[in-house]
């Protein structure tokens, strides 16, 4: 998982069989994904109250219980359907949509949709859509922040689309927003840096586990973090992507989302220039 060489390079380091080898590593990733639940869980109320914390003072956006992205793990060309897999980049995917905390610890993951679904259906296609409207998983008023590929909620918080006539308080909100929102960018970031067959191609000709193998790439991430694993911090943070703007805003906006936005946007201390 920690190296993009192919499963021939392995095997030859470690002397073992190619045989040998898959299964040592299926094995592994099912272990994984039963220990999932105790390493990756949904914060409780006490949680909450931490995490909007933390969140609030490093960007100073209010009530934020988690950032909310999707990410593309480029796979070999599959035998079937192939141009299904085929990202707006061009590349051949498996996506990976992640919640995460303010310390960078993933606290939702879902895996396994091909490249070419958009992310709000990937969401809609995820447990996450039906947490929305159930309170008790957002304690004390909190919300996840998304790019403006998802739509507007009260429990999910996106950007204003900039059309050029923004003004000085919702550039702000934006720009408080984005500051928050870096903290999803920046668990990618680490994943794929820790777990380098995730950062170019991975390895795997087996469709069917592949999703499995990333979300176990994701409890190994928590897992260090939570054990202070030592890592070098990111030098550049991963700029983000506000192409999808356009893409996000052909969804009807949820009023008691935009209520919430405007009430937010005209109580945060301005920051923008």
């Amino acid at each position: 998982m920690a190296t993009p060489d192919s499963y021939r390079s392995i095997c030859e380091k470690f002397d073992v069989g190619r045989a040998t080898a898959l299964r040592c590593i299926r094995r592994v990733i099912v272990a994984l994904e039963i220990l999932a639940p105790a390493f990756k869980t949904w914060p409780s109320e006490e949680k909450a109250e931490e995490i909007k914390n933390g969140f609030f003072s490093t960007s100073t956006f209010p009530n934020v219980l988690g950032a909310i992205d999707g990410t593309h793990i480029n796979i070999p060309a599959p035998h079937d359907h192939q141009e299904a897999y085929v990202n707006r980049k061009g590349h051949r995917s498996i996506q990976l949509q992640a919640v995460c905390d303010n310390k960078c610890r993933f606290i939702h993951c879902y895996a396994g949709n091909v490249g070419s679904v958009h992310d709000l259906q990937v969401f809609r296609l995820s447990e996450l859509k039906n947490y929305l409207d159930d309170p008790t998983k957002f304690p004390s008023n909190t919300h996840l922040i998304g790019d403006a590929a998802y739509t507007l909620h009260e429990h999910l918080l996106v950007p204003y689309r900039d059309n050029g006539h923004l003004t000085q308080k919702q550039k702000n909100f934006n720009f408080c927003h984005s500051s928050a929102r870096m903290a999803i960018e920046r668990s990618f970031g680490f994943l794929k840096r820790r777990f380098r067959s995730l950062l170019t191609t991975l390895d795997m000709k087996r469709v069917d586990l592949i999703p499995t193998y990333i979300i176990a790439c994701c409890v190994l991430h928590n897992i260090c973090l939570f054990k202070d694993d030592e890592f070098p911090d990111l030098h550049e943070t991963p700029p983000v992507d506000d192409n999808v703007q356009a893409r996000g805003e052909l969804v009807a906006i949820n009023r008691q989302g935009a209520i919430k936005r405007d009430n937010i946007c005209d109580q945060l201390p301005l920051r923008h220039i």
